[in-house]
């Protein structure tokens, strides 16, 4: 299981600004700020920024509901942040599999993505 994540960056600034924009729909404020820079929510803090060398990894966050997912691509657009995908269904993965994706400031590839299916009305 993982607790938390630390990334390396060459852009502190501008990945605090992407990360705060990125994540606040999901709750997630900058909870630390030293040498690491840490991301958390209300029962979490596992995200970490560190100046250095850019690491290359994809990684994603997990959210409630697809509603969210969509919060949080709608969010990134208007925050002018980079977007990758639009939110959608990723069958081959599986049926309720939905994720849309966002590129941070050292290029890494950002997924925000639900695993619930769509609520009957």
């Amino acid at each position: 299981m993982i607790d938390h994540i630390e990334i390396y960056t060459a852009k502190m600034a501008e990945c605090l600004r992407f990360y705060a924009k990125a994540l606040g729909p999901l709750g997630y404020v900058q909870k630390v700020d030293g040498l690491a820079k840490g991301f958390g929510n209300e029962s979490a803090l596992d995200l970490f920024l560190v100046e250095g060398e850019p690491s290359k990894l994809h990684f994603a966050f997990a959210a409630p509901d697809r509603a969210t997912v969509d919060r949080v691509y709608a969010a990134a657009r208007t925050a002018r942040l980079p977007l990758d995908r639009a939110p959608a269904l990723a069958p081959h993965i599986h049926p309720d599999y939905y994720a849309g994706y966002l590129r941070d400031p050292d290029g890494r590839l950002i997924e925000f993505v639900c695993h619930q299916p769509e609520p009957a009305n």
